[in-house]
């Protein structure tokens, strides 16, 4: 039996025990919607299902499993807190769905166990054995060679021991804190009996718990004999080493345990005189977090886990026992091996042939539109046209939105040349993105050290547009080039996220870019934009007026369509006005990649409505919006998801495309996502998802293959 059978059957038995599928339900009832944890929830599980495909080349399907333990530890420390620190304060209010925080609790802890076993089972049973006949292998310290032994023991003594504190717990040692995502070993430690008296260095017969931390810098796959190909874990090579951290102590065994902290810290903006020092201090606070979440290896004796439990403060729901290692994004340095058959065939991405003639980018983006998708056309592209502007003589000013720019890209160094060039340079850099704020706040510092206006965000709003412009001093005129785009300044990123990148000259767009930078920078307040869709200013009511456009034509019998691909859908008037269209005759298709709160196919509120997931080998990033309006058809392209934080607040840029080619190259994307029928999943009106398998005879298309080979 294939994976994708397992899949569509374990699929079927979790539909049946959901019930059946809705019905007779009106727009604005709970029941209209989907749980948004538990559609998050459903995106893991079809990240899993990823690593489970035995199609996949193998240390691609553990690149999957790794990126499933991330999306969890983010899933805890983010949303999971949030309904634990609700359901502990007694609040008894349901989501928009109708489930209150503790019911949501029970249902994300009764979907993620068997996740996780079915995690560890393909861990265990599938890659790891195939890996070891591919050369690849974890071994276990104990299965070693005396002389490999000696060798790691050597390792251990230079590279490990002087960097290890193991803390016992007694009267004089209280419980230590255990820092939120660290490996650590826990075990007890009592007196060693020598000609049959026991030796007490503790005054105290009694064995004592102590804890290891295995410190976050070293390796944590440590590399046996000189293959290049063995490994052991670093927890392992401890735990055989005890006697040098407990000497004339006897040592129990040692079992791994971690914990999950929230990392949802709120920050105090109203209060705030200097947003990046607030900042610093809030990072600060995120270490000590509120414990949301314990796991331990499943042979730890039931006695630990609940004395663990109490010293951590939390609750038996809160636990969670691990087949195998934990934190397998640990195991990522499999990846990068050397092994190119045991990973996706790369690709070399494409410059688009109007970018090679020999002129400067701006004279082409100045002749006609630009449309790039990454990762298939090169990110280069755009950091040459911000290299480029640093370097142009004619260009007098740049000014850029950076969200989640990284450590080593060029981008902000290119910024650094143009402003010792004379040129003016204003930065805004978004303090406040998610587990990025310490590169911000490091390239805040860096930059305004070179003179660069840098300013760290809005208060009660996150910059989330991807926005540079350009003025250049063209003749008696200044012109402005606009980059407008769907994903982050990251070189890195922009390997294995699929998004879209928009250059234009222009005019109308330039006088909305003009003047949004200018509510960012100063104190204008936002007004109306000829073409730009903005959030928090038109956003919402943009996107409201063109759904509700399509559902007046086909009231009017006219031509009306909506196609839209986004990261998440989870704002119920938006989800309400879908529903109203589809009741109109709207056909609507969706590509949602995770969160989708909305019911398709439901009789007599969304029966017009299809909604799909793609999950391969890139992260689908990139956003895409086609409405039909009767013939006389529209699209757009931006930063934004329709969420309510995403229309209500943060800043976000959305742009109309008016190009017939680039709308023909939109609409081709669009076609090809809709038409996959490999990596995409059908969302059914319960909430789970279905394979979208082939017809007979049916060619099989997976987009993301698709969009390498074009």
């Amino acid at each position: 039996m294939t994976n994708t059978d397992t899949d569509n059957r374990a699929s079927q038995a979790e539909k049946r025990s959901r019930g059946p599928a809705p019905t007779n339900i009106k727009p604005g009832e709970p029941a209209s919607l989907i749980n948004r944890e538990l559609s998050l929830i459903e995106f893991f599980r079809r990240v899993l299902e990823e690593a489970r495909d035995e199609t996949q080349p193998l240390l691609e399907r553990l690149k999957f499993l790794s990126i499933f333990s991330s999306n969890l530890d983010e899933f805890f420390m983010i949303r999971v807190s949030g309904l634990k620190e609700t359901f502990e304060e007694g609040v008894k209010t349901a989501s928009p769905d109708g489930m209150t925080p503790g019911e949501q609790l029970t249902e994300i802890r009764a979907r993620i166990i068997p996740m996780l076993a079915e995690q560890s089972r393909c861990l265990e049973s599938e890659v790891l054995p195939r890996l070891k006949e591919e050369g690849i292998e974890i071994v276990s310290f104990e299965t070693l060679t005396e002389t490999e032994k000696q060798a790691l023991e050597t390792y251990f003594m230079r590279k490990i021991f002087p960097v290890l504190t193991p803390q016992a717990v007694d009267l004089g040692h209280p419980f230590p804190y255990i820092s939120g995502a660290s490996i650590n070993l826990g075990l007890t430690v009592g007196p060693v009996r020598e000609h049959g008296i026991t030796q007490s260095l503790t005054g105290s017969p009694e064995p004592r718990f102590a804890r290891i931390e295995v410190p976050p810098l070293v390796p944590r796959l440590i590399r046996v004999g000189d293959t290049g190909t063995r490994f052991v874990l670093v927890e392992d090579l401890v735990s055989a080493n005890l006697a040098a951290l407990f000497p004339r102590m006897h040592p129990s065994n040692c079992y791994a345990f971690r914990v999950t902290r929230d990392a949802d810290v709120e920050v105090r903006e109203d209060e705030a005189v200097d947003l990046l020092h607030v900042m610093e201090q809030t990072l600060r606070k995120r270490r000590f977090g509120s414990p949301v979440r314990l796991e331990v290896t499943r042979g730890m004796p039931d006695e630990m886990v609940n004395y663990l439990a109490g010293e951590v403060e939390i609750t038996a729901e809160d636990i969670y026992r691990i087949e195998g290692p934990l934190d397998m994004t640990g195991l990522m340095a499999l990846y990068e091996l050397d092994k190119p058959e045991l990973k996706d065939r790369p690709f070399e991405p494409t410059v688009p042939l109007m970018l090679k003639k020999k002129e400067s980018i701006f004279d082409a983006i100045k002749r006609q539109d630009v449309l790039l998708h990454h990762p298939y056309n090169s990110f280069s592209v755009v950091t040459d046209f911000i290299e480029s502007a640093a370097q142009d003589p004619d260009v007098v000013a740049i000014k850029i939105c950076l969200y989640r720019t990284g450590k080593n890209s060029p981008i902000p160094q290119s910024l650094i040349e143009a402003s010792k060039s004379g040129k003016q340079v204003t930065v805004l850099i978004e303090l406040k993105a998610r587990f990025d704020e310490e590169n911000n706040i490091e390239w805040a510092k860096q930059l305004e050290e070179f003179g660069i206006h840098v300013v760290y965000g809005l208060i009660g709003l996150k910059t989330h547009c991807k926005l540079a412009l350009v003025i250049r001093n063209e003749g008696e005129n200044l012109r402005q080039y606009m980059h407008i785009a769907t994903g982050n300044y990251n070189p890195v990123t922009s390997r294995f996220y699929t998004d879209l990148s928009f250059f234009t000259a222009d005019e109308e767009i330039g006088a909305d870019a003009t003047d949004l930078f200018n509510f960012l920078t100063g104190f204008s307040r936002q007004k109306e934009y000829n073409k730009l869709m903005v959030a928090p200013a038109s956003l919402r009511q943009g996107i409201l007026g063109l759904i509700r456009r399509e559902t007046a034509h086909a009231r009017e019998g006219r031509e009306a369509r909506i196609i839209a691909k986004f990261n998440r859908l989870a704002d119920t008037e938006v989800i309400r006005a879908l529903y109203e269209a589809s009741q109109a005759g709207v056909s609507i298709d969706l590509t949602v990649r995770g969160v989708c709160m909305l019911r398709p196919g439901v009789e007599g509120l969304s029966e017009n409505i299809r909604v799909r997931s793609v999950v391969g080998r890139f992260l689908e990033h990139s956003r895409i919006f086609y409405f039909a309006n009767g013939g006389q058809e529209e699209l757009y392209t931006g930063s934004a998801d329709w969420m309510p934080r995403n229309f209500d607040r943060r800043v976000e840029v959305i742009a109309p495309v008016k190009e017939e080619r680039l709308k023909a190259r939109l609409k081709e994307i669009l076609d090809i996502y809709l038409a996959d029928n490999v990596k995409a999943r059908r969302l059914l009106p319960d909430g789970s998802y279905e394979r979208v398998k082939p017809a007979p005879g049916e060619k099989r298309i997976n987009s993301q293959t698709y969009f390498i080979g074009t």
